[in-house]
């Protein structure tokens, strides 16, 4: 019999989902506009602005784990993972405006060199708040219904987010006659309201939880290095089928909307042939988005998550391939299909995150063990491998077919060999992509009769 559970407090639900402004602005805006800022402003080279963005991010995947681990640690040492979600809120904003405050005149390379180490720092402080936040509601309820309402309202914060950094952030560029001063502008603005989203979520982090199973263990010391952290995480792949096929097919969508959304500038640029597009592209993404979000909860409830996901997932493949046609009809009946995308991308984002939850706390119940932290490590590394190499694999797109990059001054005519990379990276690629994570969907096995096994006698920790 499945234990009596207290439904989550509206207020813990809404400060929680106010996090998504930090994830979503975030996971929106640098991947927007930085690859655009490095080539179309600085002057970098196509392939190397897309090295630079990878090697920061290859960095956020490395100390991913490694902070899962310390928040593991710091829940069995102090209670509570909210000290490091609140150094990551003050830190981001900090190091946000200073990856875009570039000065105008330094030469492409040491321009290059600035933002990769500037936005390294602000990955770093990201995945402070991040990791944790994603281990959260695996420790807020063990409902499986009350997960799918909990991660569905911060979708659609998330979405909300997606749209305000998306449509507002080149609106707020495009308002300097200074390229640079917009963007640097456009940072702080951003930064300081991400950073704030953050602080918010903080709140909501359980206080005085000490996870007995872990606390009982001789080898859960009071520090741990990165070795232990990475074990810890490769402990979490190798003894979890559930975890290792909802990641796959998380990383594989990370891949796809990481490539549409660096493309998105570039389709506006050079393909709509009108740089103010990307705002009303976003629109079309988000607007639906932000309706469908409950609409996908409410599916899932009837149905599962895991046939909702691939539902959600099988409908933005068809959206993402329609898009091939701007190569022979570019025009505004492409806001109809980025539409679409955009009702299926609340499914792909809330269901999975809802399903995380799932995964992580059928674990504790078959190993023993409470590695929440672990899992959101690993999570979050794949997550943002996915969404960085997207970005990579869109600049590669546009090398091998010719895209030329500029300066702010510069006027440049691309061939259509390079139009064509840049449509191909904005539909065809993403949606092969999508429709190879339905393979590791269909084989996911955690049902709601798995979870609600999971949840008998497990204790909900207090909120603030």
């Amino acid at each position: 019999m499945t234990a009596p559970e207290r439904p989550l407090p509206r207020g813990v639900v809404a400060r929680y989902a106010i996090g998504s402004l930090g994830t979503g602005g975030f996971a929106t805006l640098p991947g927007l506009v930085l690859v655009y800022y490095l080539t179309d402003t600085l002057g970098v080279a196509a392939l190397l602005a897309g090295a630079v963005v990878t090697l920061a991010k290859v960095w956020d995947v490395l100390i991913d784990p490694w902070i899962g681990d310390r928040s593991d640690r710091a829940l069995v040492r102090s209670g509570t993972r909210r000290t490091l979600m609140v150094v990551g809120g003050i830190a981001l904003p900090v190091g946000f405006a200073v990856t875009f405050a570039v000065p105008a005149g330094l030469a492409p390379a040491a321009s290059a060199v600035w933002v990769m180490v500037a936005f390294l720092a602000t990955a770093t402080a990201f995945s402070l708040f991040q990791v944790p936040y994603i281990a959260l509601p695996a420790e807020l309820t063990h409902g499986y219904d009350a997960r799918t309402r909990l991660l569905t309202w911060r979708v659609v914060v998330l979405t909300v987010a997606i749209l305000l950094f998306g449509a507002g952030g080149p609106e707020i560029r495009s308002a300097f006659d200074d390229e640079h001063v917009g963007y640097l502008v456009m940072a702080i603005v951003s930064g300081l309201l991400i950073g704030g989203g953050m602080l918010v979520a903080a709140t909501v982090a359980p206080r005085g939880v000490r996870p007995e199973a872990d606390a009982a263990k001789p080898d859960a010391p009071a520090s741990g290095g990165l070795r232990a952290a990475y074990r810890a995480g490769i402990d979490a792949l190798r003894r979890s089928g559930p975890f290792r096929l909802l990641l796959a097919a998380f990383v594989l969508q990370g891949l796809a909307t990481g490539m549409m959304l660096a493309g998105a500038q570039f389709v506006a640029t050079w393909v709509l042939r009108d740089e103010s597009a990307v705002t009303f592209l976003f629109v079309a993404l988000i607007a639906p988005a932000v309706v469908c979000a409950p609409l996908w909860g409410r599916f899932a409830r009837r149905v599962g998550k895991r046939r909702g996901f691939a539902w959600a997932s099988a409908v933005f493949a068809v959206a993402a391939a329609s898009l091939v046609g701007l190569w022979w009809a570019p025009g505004p009946w492409a806001y109809a299909s980025v539409a679409l995308a955009g009702a299926a991308y609340a499914g792909m984002q809330s269901l999975p995150m809802a399903m995380l939850p799932d995964v992580i706390s059928h674990d504790t119940r078959t190993d023993g063990g409470d590695r929440a932290g672990s899992f959101s490590g690993v999570w979050t590394a794949g997550e943002t491998a996915g969404m960085a190499l997207g970005a990579t694999l869109l600049t590669a797109v546009l090398a091998l077919s010719g895209y030329l990059e500029s300066t702010g001054a510069e006027t440049v005519q691309q061939s259509p060999l390079a139009v064509a990379g840049i449509v191909a990276g904005f539909s065809a690629i993403p949606a092969i992509l999508v429709v190879a994570s339905l393979w590791f969907i269909a084989r996911y096995p955690l049902t709601k009769a798995d979870v609600d096994r999971d949840a008998v006698a497990a204790p909900v920790a207090g909120v603030a």
